[in-house]
């Protein structure tokens, strides 16, 4: 395939991606249609089929973007600090931010699990947000040894019911604390 034709191609499966996560915040996966996104993306329906097999296929791909645009958000941010702590912490502070995103959080802790199943939908998350949290977790509690899949999971857990609350009006500052409390308290039990 050609250059030009490579890049056609993307361009395609970007507009289809792109449409399809528009009207999944606008209306919810259920009631958007097949025919509303190939509209919306200015492609045909042979195209959308061409590039993602059904419409599950096309919210999973939307999934992967907006998880992988969350994990990088984080990364970014916990890049510059050196001490672990310091990094889970603005790690949490990246991802409250990115999930402010219009539609992430209902399309990645709502609609995701409705949609994809829950163990489809957490290993979307485990490649991406949950690996940078357990990565960052690895480095200040190396004493969690065989925990630190468990304490991974349930940080991740809180960290999507705090995305959730906050979403829905709760006061952020409180959360980014509970969590700074959290942490230490780990690190404190763990040492002991």
């Amino acid at each position: 395939m050609s250059r030009s034709n490579r890049e056609r191609t993307e361009q395609t499966r970007q507009a289809l991606i792109d449409a399809g996560r528009r009207l999944f915040v606008e209306k919810g996966y259920a009631e958007t249609a097949t025919p509303e996104i190939v509209m919306a993306a200015g492609v045909t329906r042979g195209a959308l089929y061409h590039h993602f097999e059904d419409k599950k296929a096309l919210f999973r791909a939307v999934t992967e973007c907006e998880a992988r645009a969350v994990a990088a958000a984080i990364e970014a941010r916990s890049a510059s600090y050196d001490a672990p702590r310091a990094m889970l912490i603005a790690g949490a502070s990246a991802y409250f931010d990115a999930m402010r995103a219009e539609g992430r959080t209902r399309l990645l802790l709502i609609e995701a699990p409705a949609v994809l199943g829950p163990l489809a939908s957490a290993a979307i998350d485990a490649e991406n947000a949950e690996a940078t949290l357990r990565a960052g977790l690895a480095a200040m509690l190396p004493e969690a040894g065989a925990m630190l899949e468990p304490l991974t999971s349930l940080l991740s857990a809180a960290f999507d019911r705090a995305a959730i609350a906050i979403e829905s009006g709760a006061e952020r500052q409180y959360y980014e604390q509970t969590i700074a409390v959290l942490l230490d308290g780990l690190a404190e039990q763990l040492r002991r």
